[in-house]
């Protein structure tokens, strides 16, 4: 059987912070490029490093999902959209109620952070 108990001072994957996660995963790759370890040892270590890898993508899409984006609207206004929403297109010819995406921040909107 396995024993489950976490030892002191060990922080399960999960409850990482991203940047905690992100340089020991870079730690990782770094020794797994520099092809010293053995065979079990990169396993082992290319392993941990796909849980971190997760655990950093999850933590971005959780924090993606928090940043907000003012945006000028048809107005003048600022108005407050969520990061990477799609927007009305504003372009000429464009069907204004048709969401689009945009490829880069355009003239006039402005970032909370």
């Amino acid at each position: 059987m396995h024993d489950k108990t976490i030892k002191p001072g060990v922080v399960k994957m999960a409850e990482q912070k991203f940047e905690d996660a992100l340089n020991k995963l870079e730690k990782i790759v770094n020794d797994l490029e520099d092809g010293e370890l053995k065979l079990d040892d990169a396993i082992k270590k290319y392993e941990e490093g796909v849980k971190l890898s997760r655990v950093c993508n999850k933590k971005l899409n959780e924090i993606t999902k928090k940043i907000k984006v003012l945006v000028e609207g048809d107005t003048g206004d600022l108005v407050e959209e969520e990061f990477g929403a799609p927007t009305l297109a504003v372009d000429k010819g464009a069907d204004k109620d048709k969401p689009i995406r945009r490829k880069s921040r355009p003239k006039g909107e402005k970032y909370l952070f």
